[in-house]
């Protein structure tokens, strides 16, 4: 994933995740918001529970690949922030996958509903 397409900065963080619009499944929470530029941009968070500071990097690597897989910036309606569960650490990379997808699937459906 390009850095254009990362949040990064800790307000923007707590901006996202202060609206409390949410979705999650039992691998990943992803809070998200209306897009504020003219493409979306997504962040990563893994907490300490799943890992040292070498895993949790390797996890976030990941999920910036899947994010990449998954999603067009440009046409995506959305700033996100992706939180990772512990349970993503024992899953396979294409479940994982299937997890994101689905709920990335259920995030934008209830865009379209509101």
């Amino acid at each position: 994933m390009k850095t254009k397409f990362r949040v990064k900065k800790q307000q923007e963080f707590q901006a996202i995740i202060g609206r409390k619009k949410s979705a999650a499944n039992a691998t990943f929470v992803l809070y998200y918001k209306p897009k504020s530029e003219n493409y979306s941009r997504f962040g990563v968070s893994v907490g300490k529970k799943n890992g040292n500071a070498v895993h949790r990097n390797k996890y976030k690597r990941q999920c910036r690949m899947l994010i990449q897989e998954l999603i067009d910036f440009e046409k995506c309606k959305i700033d996100g922030i992706l939180i990772i569960r512990p349970k993503f650490t024992r899953q396979s990379y294409l479940d994982n996958k299937k997890d994101l997808e689905s709920l990335i699937n259920k995030v934008t459906i209830i865009e379209h509903e509101q």
